[in-house]
């Protein structure tokens, strides 16, 4: 069964930091295009950041220059480093893990507000 687990979001004002986790079992986690989406309220889900299995990354405009994406094969664990959050980065973020199959996260939410 395949399962991966979001974690490491909340509450922050504008201009803090949050990294969200993801924890996968179940895939060979290292051979997976690993990343994440939002979706704010009323709005389409859009792509965030993704890795691939060998550590290319691509991120959407809106956030270039303030978040990072990487991996930890070891752990099965794909990372999410966002820094200098604007109120417009509220959503909820989920993880996703891709190869020839698309597996999703439950989602994990993000609120920036002062």
């Amino acid at each position: 069964q395949v399962q991966l687990v979001e974690s490491g979001g909340g509450l922050v004002r504008p201009g803090g930091s949050l990294r969200l986790s993801c924890a996968a079992s179940g895939i060979i986690f290292s051979t997976y295009v690993m990343g994440w989406y939002r979706q704010a309220p009323g709005k389409q889900r859009e792509l965030v950041a993704a890795i691939t299995a060998g550590g290319t990354t691509n991120y959407a405009d809106s956030v270039k220059g303030r978040f990072t994406i990487s991996r930890d094969d070891a752990k099965n664990t794909v990372y999410l480093q966002m820094n200098s959050l604007k109120p417009e980065d509220t959503a909820v973020y989920y993880c996703y893990g891709r190869r020839v199959s698309l597996y999703w996260g439950q989602g994990t939410q993000v609120t920036v507000s002062s």
